[in-house]
């Protein structure tokens, strides 16, 4: 087969690994950055230029868009799917989990458990929405930051009401979430395959951190899921429509509740955290499915 790993980079450790057990399988592996693509759209044969030449004979595609490409690396992945090309990650799946406020009105409307989360039209009553959140200490996240970036702790009312303020000044869209003490600054990282858990880590945030991102020098183990961390982890990729998942969530008093679900999740974390070959679980994917 030919697979497309849609990478701006092909030294990332994901890409690397994907295109190691695609090649481990026989299959041809082409890393094609997505950013430099030119879409042809015309009737009945739409087609991708990458370098000057037409991609072809394509049988899947394996997507890792990053999130300050996703517009147009939604488009190309839309452009293959146009193509009759089967994609690990659907187009609008990807628009979907990339909208963190939209991806919580879905998770929500899925009956899954989440902190409890206001956003508002850069509301002046910042008091009213700190109140609704269930007071200080309280999270402010911006909805377009990653990798733990645009991510605050507001200790007290006076911190929150500042930094709400402050966002709002800019017309900086944030949301703001309820704190949960009991997670300690750890969080679970669930990661699934075609509706299967093929590995589970639980991040803990360096001391002082309440940010449990890898990226943001926190560690990671390997945890084994209760059946209700997995059966919420399992429902929340499916309510997103994404066959591939990294369901984030926080263990609290009230059972797990989902903070984010990653439609690119890393595979360098995970792999090492649990022994797992999850790149390899990423090809037998595309294989049952492509044409």
């Amino acid at each position: 087969m030919k697979i497309v790993i849609l990478s701006q980079n092909p030294n990332l450790y994901s890409t690397k690994r994907l295109v190691e057990a695609g090649e481990k399988k026989g299959h041809e592996m082409l890393i094609v950055d997505h950013t430099k693509c030119n879409l042809v759209i015309e009737k009945k044969k739409p087609s991708i230029i990458y370098k000057g030449e037409e991609i072809l004979n394509v049988d899947g595609v394996i997507p890792r868009i990053g999130a300050s490409v996703t517009f147009y690396g939604t488009a190309v992945v839309r452009q293959f799917e146009m193509m009759k090309v089967f994609t690990a990650t659907e187009s609008q799946a990807l628009v979907r989990s990339r909208d963190k406020l939209r991806s919580l009105q879905i998770l929500s409307r899925a009956g899954l458990g989440l902190p409890k989360t206001v956003f508002s039209n850069y509301s002046k009553d910042v008091s009213q929405v700190i109140e609704r959140a269930g007071g200080a200490p309280l999270v402010i996240k911006l909805l377009e930051g990653t990798q733990g970036l645009g991510v605050v702790l507001a200790d007290n009312k006076n911190s929150a009401e500042s930094i709400l303020e402050a966002f709002n000044g800019l017309k900086a869209r944030v949301i703001v979430q309820e704190f949960i003490k009991e997670a300690k600054g750890a969080d679970i990282r669930v990661f699934i395959v075609d509706g299967v858990v093929v590995g589970a880590m639980k991040r803990q945030g360096k001391e002082g951190e309440f940010r449990s991102n890898l990226h943001r020098g926190g560690s990671a183990n390997i945890i084994e899921l209760t059946d209700e961390e997995e059966n919420a982890a399992l429902k929340a990729a499916r309510s997103l429509g994404l066959g591939i998942a990294g369901v984030d969530m926080l263990q609290s008093a009230r059972g797990p509740l989902i903070l984010e679900v990653n439609s690119s999740p890393g595979l360098e974390g995970i792999e090492n955290a649990t022994g797992n070959d999850i790149a390899s679980q990423i090809i037998k994917y595309v294989e049952r499915n492509a044409e």
